[in-house]
C-alpha cells in the first residue's frame, strides 16, 4: 500500500476535544470553538485535510483514545516524558503557567502548591490525568488532600460547594471558565503572583497525535511553523485572551 493510500486522515480526521474554554468548548448546534479548535482547523485545512470530525471527550480519555485509534489528534495538552512514550506531539502551540480556581476572596489564602501543603486541612481539586497532580505531590500536598474529578465543570462545582478549597489547572483555563459562565463567586489565582521568585515556569503544550499517523505530525509541524507568529495567528489568540508575550513564547 502506498504512503498516500495509508494517509486516510487526508479524507477524514477525527479530533477529540474537551469542554475547557478558552482552548475548546462545544457550541449549540454547530462545530466546537476555542483557540485550539480554530488553530487545528486552520492548520489541517492548510495541509489538505478535507473533513474534520470533532468528538467531545474527557481529559482522561484523550490519550487512550489516540492509542486505541478512536481519534487521530486531540486538543493541546502539556508535553511530558511519560506522555511522549505513548503518543507523538506537534511543536508547541502555547506555553502557560498554572493557577488556582478558588472562591471569591480566596478565603484560605492559597497562592501556591506549597501554601496548600502548609495548610493542614486545605483540599485541592485536580482533573484526572492532568500534570497538576504531579506538581501538587512535588510540593508536598498529601494524596489524601487531593480530590480527583473527571471534568473542569465537576472540579469548579466542587470549589463552589466547598468540597475543595482550590482547583489546580492552567490559569488561562480558569479565566476562560469564569468569563464564559459569568461566575462572580469564583476567582483565578495566578500562582506565585505575590512572589515573582516563586512564579512557576510556563510549561509547553502541543497537539498529541498517535504514533501511526503516516506523516501527519510532520505536516502539522510545517503548517504551524508557517502560521505561528503571523498576524492571523496573533488575532486568533488575542481573541481568546492571550497577550503578545504569551504568544511570543512559542514562536521561536
Amino acid at each position: 500500500m502506498s504512503g498516500e493510500a495509508r494517509q486516510i486522515w487526508r479524507s477524514k480526521l477525527t479530533f477529540a476535544y474537551l469542554d475547557e474554554p478558552p482552548f475548546c468548548f462545544p457550541c449549540a448546534g454547530s462545530q466546537p470553538s476555542g483557540c485550539d479548535v480554530e488553530l487545528a482547523q486552520i492548520i489541517l485545512a492548510a495541509i489538505g485535510v478535507r473533513d474534520v470530525q470533532f468528538v467531545l471527550a474527557t481529559f482522561a480519555d484523550l490519550l487512550p483514545g489516540l492509542t486505541s485509534g478512536r481519534w487521530t489528534m486531540t486538543t493541546g495538552m502539556f508535553v511530558t516524558p511519560d506522555r511522549r512514550r505513548i503518543v507523538e506531539f506537534s511543536r508547541p502551540i502555547w506555553a502557560l503557567p498554572d493557577g488556582f480556581l478558588v472562591r471569591k476572596g480566596n478565603p484560605r489564602r492559597l497562592v501556591s502548591y506549597a501554601a496548600v501543603a502548609r495548610d493542614g486541612t486545605a483540599r485541592l481539586g485536580i482533573v484526572r490525568g492532568q500534570v497538576q497532580w504531579d506538581a501538587a505531590l512535588s510540593a508536598g500536598v498529601p494524596v489524601g488532600r487531593i480530590l480527583v474529578y473527571e471534568t473542569q465543570d465537576e472540579a469548579a462545582a466542587a470549589v463552589l460547594r466547598g468540597e475543595v478549597d482550590a482547583y489546580a489547572s492552567v490559569a488561562m483555563a480558569h479565566r476562560g471558565y469564569i468569563e464564559r459562565l459569568a461566575v462572580n463567586t469564583l476567582a483565578c489565582i495566578d500562582l506565585g503572583k505575590d512572589d515573582p521568585a516563586k512564579q512557576p515556569t510556563p510549561a509547553f503544550g502541543a497537539f498529541p497525535l498517535g504514533f501511526s499517523n503516516d506523516g501527519l505530525r510532520d505536516l502539522v509541524d510545517q503548517g504551524l511553523a508557517a502560521f505561528l507568529g503571523s498576524k492571523d495567528h496573533r488575532n486568533l489568540m488575542q481573541g481568546y485572551g492571550f497577550s503578545d508575550s504569551e504568544i511570543d513564547r512559542v514562536i521561536d
